[in-house]
């Protein structure tokens, strides 16, 4: 097995906006910096919480690079290099390669039964950085099958599908570090011996995200409630982050 890009919680961050709808910047790195210091692991940039269908190549870029720069340099930044074409997956990963991301997180194509090509174009482009799979089929259909995992050339997995039964079947058939997205599976996960989790949660709950995923019941119970609130996205997720931080509540999409 590869050595996971980190264990623990990680954070799918969300992207912070102004009034006028541009990108703040300082505001998103600050509120990086403020999550690891309350337990995040692992930063994970322009992915689907940080609404990077809405954001512009450069823009994605300018993001890694205000978060690498915020927060310590053994937290590592991951970015969301996912797109509908391996050529566009491709020219997002040579992006974030140049502009210091620590690894790619990689969401499948839509309508494509076996994405190997696509990853091998992607890992081909990483010029050595760890590239993470993504599964997530609500989002982008069909997701990755089981049994074609093993012969991705991918350093880990996060799986957002938020099937147990599908959870357990990966860590049986793939190697690989594997990283839940589905916050109501936190203490499952742990105790079946994934490597961490990646969650727009904890944008908002760090702390009892860390606690659920360290086996702690309660915990778990208590993030279901913003769990919920937060499936309201973008919206609803931002309202739970206003609440708690006092960040904008500034949407792209939605």
């Amino acid at each position: 097995m590869t050595d996971p890009v980190f264990t623990g919680v990680g954070v799918a961050l969300a992207t912070l906006f102004a009034d006028d709808g541009e990108v703040a910047l300082e505001a998103t790195a600050g509120h990086a910096a403020r999550l690891v210091d309350l337990g995040v692991r692992g930063v994970v940039v322009a992915g689907s919480t940080g609404e990077a269908a809405a954001l512009s190549a450069e823009e994605r870029a300018a993001l890694v690079r205000a978060v690498r720069a915020a927060v310590p340099g053994d937290v590592p930044v991951l970015a969301g290099t996912g797109a509908p074409s391996a050529r566009a997956a491709v020219a997002l990963t040579r992006d974030a390669v140049a502009a210091g991301a620590d690894a790619v997180l990689v969401l499948s194509p839509p309508q494509t039964a076996d994405p190997t090509a696509y990853y091998e174009a992607v890992a081909k482009e990483a010029a050595g950085l760890p590239v993470l799979a993504y599964h997530y089929p609500a989002v982008s259909a069909p997701g990755i099958a089981v049994d074609l995992l093993p012969g991705l050339p991918v350093q880990g997995l996060k799986d957002s599908s938020g099937e147990p039964e599908r959870l357990l079947a990966t860590l049986e058939a793939f190697a690989e570090p594997v990283y839940t997205g589905a916050a109501p599976l936190l203490v499952h996960a742990g105790a079946i011996g994934c490597a961490g989790a990646i969650l727009a949660l904890a944008n908002v709950a760090p702390e009892e995200c860390a606690a659920a995923f360290a086996g702690d019941g309660r915990a778990q119970r208590a993030v279901l409630p913003v769990h919920l609130a937060a499936r309201r996205f973008p919206h609803g997720l931002k309202a739970a982050m206003a609440h708690r931080f006092g960040t904008p509540t500034t949407a792209r999409m939605g």
